[in-house]
């Protein structure tokens, strides 16, 4: 663990010098740009937001200039005389390259001074009652990084406005924002303002506080949630379905056009039987659900088959309807395919290819409705050349013309691809070749033929595009290649199909080379990948990039991982003095702390939310008492009903007498809630037993599983006052490239006599113990930060 030993400095804020050299003007600007400088910058730059380019790289991308409210001024600017463009390569390599002016590197270097002033108010969750009202007049970007310590602090009318400010800007807010917001609601009584808040929150409120007659516009607004946000919250889960059934009237088998317009994307938790027995438009709502089960893709071809539905019978199919279909014709069986017309097929399956290749249509649906699709066709075939016959190309070589047919796979099966593909061709159009939806069958002939193309091993510059290969590839093979440019590795590893062996062996060759795991490495591959790096690599990962990669998700890791990341965390974030800035930073990788640290968590009063509680090592959790537990949770305590089939609190449950139990508000039976309440007055509770009501305290972790935190904006400040006119003019002109990088960085430091510092339990071999850490009095009180770096 990491101990600050004396005269050790703090950290400071990572951030990068000006990418040029300033003439002596420049840097005096730059060195004088202060808070009030940078609150215009979003007038020219209002976010610098990752985004995917064509080929899966991560950058960002600078968003047009925008008015902002309460403009008071047009500006008219005029671009200086022209300076020769400054070629800049972003950190992602050529393929995300771009020339870059240096008006724009000026702004991208400002953007990260300006985002660690920033992160010293908000990132680190410091608003205290002052600045705490900001929260209610955020824009998105601020919104998206929402923290319960901060709003907590609000009054009931600013909660409210916060509240329906995220429903109309439609923040995409994560499960362990969601659950601790839907409790602060509840506590304000807020939960009858349903209909004005986001539909993601409503799938977090306790359903039995939902009045009687309030149960059909609830249930409607509820069910155009994400209901996978709720993936650690079972019980909510089966609750809400129950809420919705019950909202229709017993017993209720045959569900009405009404009917599933109630319950939106919730019909796609109901078995196979109700989807039957539902009114031809149930396909409205399959079309919603994130993927069916396989009782669920076989009622939906019966319903098809039966020609009930709008399309009607498949041979009267066409084109419009059947895309009309979206995702959910990928289901569609190979017996059916059979039964559509030949010329209504080949046109829907050449659109299909063409919504693939233009990223509209994810490689899983769009190969398995390819899969489906040629086993159609070749069964409608009488003979066809097999494997190991001898039969020459029956339609003649591929050609680079070949490769640009949408209908290649429908001309070209696997067995001709092997026959008809020569070297050269695969070697001077291997890209085309892969941007087909293969199926895994000529992904293998594919690979065969690389191998002997380059018995050596792939070379670099062709690795970056088979990254729909790579999971096919063991690790001795992989140890034939040469990997020494971090765009290989993201390009190898940002896609879904490197597995834990090819993960670990392809970040091995390239740290063979010399590189190193950085932090915008780590956002580009996103935290999954960290569950299959090994336990050295993990270890070889530099503090200072593991801070700056932001929250990274390891909730998949395995138990073994987590306790590996939890280590390398505290490296990272075992210095930071205020509690509340740590419990921020430490909170996605709880998952391997020790019960030692849990137990500081305990006498800090966080207030966990429920997501986190379920990532905890069940182990562990099985140390803490039940007052541990109400402790550690606060105000969500309420939240333990709605997971209590989840595992890691069933096998916790399982372990307190039936007493215990009722003291909680839970008892022995795991079925959730299943009807709403019928009374119609007094505010709702969530919190059944809450010894200690201590808000959450720190800042947002990052906005994607896969990726880091990107800037919180504020309402910024004219332009026109905001930052000198020299920089005005440098920063309007120039062309921005496709993608840039951002850095971001905070800084803050504890108050004195304030807040307690990070955890320093015994056996976390941290200076101090936890026995004498002060107990925070109330919430936790606010930080100061310190000047972060100018250059």
């Amino acid at each position: 663990m990491l101990v600050r030993h004396a005269g050790e400095q703090e950290p400071r804020c990572p951030h990068p010098a000006p990418p040029w050299s300033p003439s002596a003007q420049l840097q005096g600007l730059t060195h004088s740009v202060d808070w009030g400088h940078c609150r215009g910058l979003q007038l020219l730059a209002p976010a610098c937001t990752p985004t995917h380019t064509s080929d899966g790289h991560r950058g960002v991308q600078e968003q047009p200039p925008s008015t902002a409210d309460g403009l008071h001024a047009q500006l008219v600017l005029h671009p200086p005389p022209m300076t020769p463009h400054l070629s800049a390569r972003t950190a992602l390599g050529p393929r995300a390259g771009a020339q870059m002016s240096p008006g724009l590197a000026l702004l991208m270097w400002l953007t990260a001074h300006c985002s660690c002033l920033r992160a010293q108010g908000f990132s680190q969750g410091g608003l205290d009652d002052s600045r705490a009202d900001l929260w209610a007049s955020a824009d998105t970007s601020l919104l998206h990084d929402f923290w319960c310590q901060p709003a907590s602090q609000l009054p009931r009318d600013q909660l409210s406005a916060l509240i329906r400010g995220m429903a109309t800007q439609q923040v995409p807010l994560r499960a362990w924002q969601l659950s601790c917001l839907a409790n602060l609601a509840a506590r304000h009584g807020l939960q009858d303002d349903f209909e004005l808040h986001p539909p993601n929150l409503l799938l977090f409120y306790n359903l039995t506080q939902v009045r009687e007659a309030d149960c059909w516009a609830f249930t409607r607004r509820a069910a155009q949630g994400d209901m996978e946000l709720l993936a650690n919250l079972p019980d909510q889960r089966v609750a809400l379905r129950h809420a919705a059934l019950a909202c229709l009237g017993a017993p209720h088998p045959w569900l009405s056009a009404s009917d599933l317009l109630l319950l939106g994307v919730l019909l796609c938790d109901m078995d196979a039987s109700r989807i039957e027995a539902a009114d031809p438009r149930v396909l409205e709502n399959l079309q919603r659900c994130r993927r069916l089960t396989a009782t669920q893709q076989a009622t939906l071809n019966m319903l098809l088959a039966g020609g009930k539905t709008v399309l009607g019978p498949p041979g009267s199919w066409n084109l419009e309807g059947l895309q009309t279909l979206g995702s959910l014709a990928t289901y569609i069986s190979s017996s059916l395919w059979m039964q559509v017309q030949e010329a209504v097929g080949l046109a829907f399956f050449s659109s299909t290819v063409a919504t693939y290749q233009a990223g509209r249509l994810s490689q899983r649906d769009a190969r398995r409705f390819v899969t489906g699709f040629l086993k159609a066709k070749a069964a409608s075939v009488s003979s066809r050349p097999k494997r190991g016959t001898g039969r020459p190309c029956i339609h003649g070589d591929i050609t680079a013309a070949t490769l640009h047919d949408h209908l290649f796979l429908v001309h070209y099966d696997c067995v001709q691809l092997e026959s008809c593909l020569g070297s050269r061709v695969l070697k001077a159009n291997l890209d085309p070749l892969l941007q087909h939806p293969l199926p895994v069958e000529c992904q293998r002939v594919v690979k065969a033929k690389l191998a002997q193309v380059y018995p050596h091993g792939v070379p670099e510059d062709q690795l970056r595009l088979i990254t729909s290969l790579v999971y096919l590839y063991s690790r001795s093979e992989i140890g034939q290649w040469n990997i020494t440019s971090r765009d290989t590795v993201v390009a190898l590893l940002a896609s879904d199909g490197a597995l834990e062996n090819q993960t670990e062996a392809v970040l091995q060759k390239y740290l063979d080379h010399n590189g190193t795991i950085t932090s915008t490495l780590l956002m580009a591959i996103g935290g999954s990948r960290l569950c299959w790096m090994s336990a050295r690599q993990v270890q070889a990962i530099r503090p200072t990039e593991f801070r700056q990669a932001g929250a990274l998700d390891i909730s998949s890791c395995p138990q073994s991982r987590k306790d590996a990341l939890y280590t390398k965390a505290r490296e990272a974030f075992g210095s930071t003095r205020n509690t509340a800035n740590y419990y921020r930073l430490m909170r996605p990788y709880l998952g391997g702390a020790p019960v030692e640290e849990l137990r500081y968590l305990v006498q800090a009063n966080v207030s966990m939310d429920i997501d986190t509680f379920t990532n905890l090592n069940p182990r562990v959790l099985q140390s803490l008492s039940v007052g541990n537990v109400t402790t550690l949770l606060g105000q969500n305590v309420g939240d333990l009903q709605k997971a209590r089939s989840h595992p890691t609190i069933s096998s916790w449950l399982r372990s307190l007498n039936t007493s215990v139990l009722g003291e909680l508000g839970l008892d022995r039976d795991t079925a959730g809630p299943t009807s709403l309440a019928r009374s119609t007055t007094g505010a709702p509770n969530t919190t059944p037993w809450v010894p200690h009501l201590a808000p959450t305290s720190g800042q947002p972790g990052n906005k994607a599983p896969t990726s880091g935190s990107p800037p919180a904006h504020l309402r910024y400040l004219p332009l026109a006052v905001a930052l000198p006119s020299g920089l005005l003019g440098l920063l309007y002109w120039g062309t921005p490239g496709p993608s840039q990088d951002c850095f971001w960085g905070a800084c803050t430091k504890a108050s004195k006599g304030g807040t307690s510092p990070a955890p320093h339990a015994g056996k976390l071999g941290l200076e101090g113990g936890a026995r004498h850490l002060p107990r925070p009095r109330g919430r936790l009180q606010a930080q100061r930060t310190w000047p972060c770096p100018t250059s």
